[in-house]
């Protein structure tokens, strides 16, 4: 072994480095991980104790010498080329490196822009909320399977005071706070007990939307969701409403939106050609009457839908937990998006 670094020693001593990229692939053939040096302390380790003292002393005198070389002619061309810099005034500046928006917030702009053009307010409300705001006030029954714990983050010490599972509860004060005809929108990230994976989250974010007044018809919620679907996925998008069940509208439907695939079927849409991607119905009257509006004078609908969700279908991402992991490689990807 003592020949082998002695001839590396004679190999470094007669090594030229011209310029900053040959200082580089020194290093790399040398000092880095998978380099000679590194291979060489390897083998160290396997030696007999008797010669271990003369060969250390061997390879770190090789060490020294490989770092002092490699050290001294980075520092060199580094200089040359700050100089260079200096004194070379038609240079280009340097690039600034901008930052990216996240696609969520990005997709959730989007959105507001569209409802603001026809008349609504975005609104807000605390995360942290009670019994009554997420469930009593929206005609949860007591025995509705979203109280159970599996569904919703309680608060230990106070079991009315729990993690919103909804923007729906924005819904509710709004309504106590306003008098109709009120038209909001409520934007905002809410918490579910649920496993997490590919296509679901424990926090997420969801946009609910309200519209109450005189003679608020289905046709009406219809004619709204047609123009945001229009707006959000393209012209020729097309929707269809299928009937469904939730304790806050009545009646409720599923909305689903044409893929962009138009009817061929894709790995997206699972060859179906119809994407789903909100909930919507006309408000049940209990609710109107739990937040003292006449349901005989007033009617009204609403709407909601997960942020991530249309954000998952706008930029065909495959997996929902890319949004929470801060990987810069991902977030660069929109840093052209406005």
């Amino acid at each position: 072994m003592i020949n082998k670094i002695e001839n590396i020693l004679q190999e470094i001593e007669k090594y030229t480095i011209s310029s900053i990229h040959e200082a580089e692939e020194f290093r790399l053939k040398y000092i880095s991980k998978k380099g000679i040096l590194n291979q060489l302390f390897e083998d160290f380790k396997t030696l007999d104790n008797n010669l271990k003292k003369e060969v250390g002393q061997k390879l770190n005198v090789l060490k020294n010498s490989i770092q002092e070389k490699y050290q001294v002619k980075k520092e060199e061309f580094e200089n040359s080329q700050e100089i260079k810099i200096k004194n070379d005034l038609s240079l280009p500046g340097d690039n600034l490196n901008i930052g990216s928006r996240h696609p969520i917030s990005l997709v959730k702009n989007e959105i507001n822009n569209i409802f603001l053009k026809l008349g609504f307010t975005i609104e807000d409300g605390p995360e942290i909320e009670d019994d009554h705001h997420v469930f009593s006030a929206l005609n949860f029954p007591l025995e509705h399977p979203a109280r159970d714990m599996q569904d919703t983050f309680f608060i230990q010490k106070n079991p009315d005071v729990l993690l919103r599972t909804h923007t729906s509860s924005v819904q509710v004060r709004v309504m106590e706070k306003k008098k109709p005809p009120m038209r909001s929108i409520m934007p905002g990230r809410v918490y579910r007990n649920e496993a997490i994976s590919a296509r679901s989250h424990c926090f997420f974010h969801q946009l609910e939307g309200l519209y109450i007044d005189k003679n608020v018809s289905f046709a009406d919620l219809k004619q709204t969701l047609l123009f945001f679907a229009k707006e959000l996925f393209g012209s020729e998008t097309q929707i269809r409403l299928r009937p469904s069940y939730f304790p806050f509208t009545e009646p409720s439907a599923e909305m689903d939106v044409s893929c962009t695939c138009k009817g061929k079927g894709c790995n997206l849409c699972k060859y179906t050609g119809w994407l789903e991607v909100l909930g919507c119905g006309m408000v049940d009257p209990n609710v109107l009457k739990l937040n003292e509006i006449d349901p005989e004078e007033y009617s009204g609908y609403a709407f909601g839908l997960g942020i991530e969700r249309i954000a998952l279908l706008k930029y065909h991402i495959k997996d929902i937990r890319i949004y929470s992991e801060n990987d810069v490689r991902f977030l660069k990807q929109f840093k052209s998006v406005l």
